[in-house]
């Protein structure tokens, strides 16, 4: 990957982490990036391709950074994804990714909305698998409900500490 489909798709993931699939635009993204819009469509045929994309990177470096740890206990493996998605926020304030476009999900294109489904089931198997128990499954699914939602009210908060008081519950 070059350095101009870097920073296209770096641009393109701060903008969807703050208004969703339609918050930006080729057009925006060239403006931001000081390029011609055509340009922009050299490296991304379409703004679904490209949003495809940035979901898989984003999913990959997620995953990096919750990956299983030698001797963890299921409470370490739930601490893990919970300091991936404050990670997020402490970053730059913005929403996971995932919960925008899994928001969105009805009405993206189906490339899109398959990277979605993707993380999430992604996530929920790899929880399940590492916190164990009859109901892992279960387990992970409210996890990830508490993570994602309290990313939401941290946005709608504009207050990390809402994130915090959000997944209290879970350490």
């Amino acid at each position: 990957m070059n350095r101009t489909t870097h920073r296209l798709m770096d641009l393109a993931e701060i903008r969807i982490r703050d208004a969703g699939y339609g918050g930006f635009s080729f057009r925006n993204l060239a403006a931001d990036a000081g390029i011609k819009s055509a340009s922009v469509h050299h490296h991304f045929p379409t703004k679904a391709l490209m949003t495809a994309a940035v979901a898989r990177r984003s999913a990959d470096r997620f995953f990096a950074r919750v990956v299983a740890q030698a001797g963890e206990t299921p409470d370490d493996a739930i601490a893990a994804y919970r300091s991936a998605f404050k990670a997020e926020l402490d970053r730059d304030g913005l929403m996971c990714l995932f919960g925008v476009l899994g928001a969105e999900t009805g009405g993206l294109t189906p490339e899109v909305a398959h990277e979605i489904l993707s993380f999430f089931q992604r996530c929920i198997a790899d929880l399940s698998l590492r916190i164990g128990g009859p109901n892992a499954t279960t387990r992970a699914f409210q996890i990830m409900a508490a993570l994602e939602g309290g990313m939401v009210l941290a946005r709608v908060y504009k207050d990390i500490k809402a994130f915090d008081d959000a997944v209290a519950v879970l350490v």
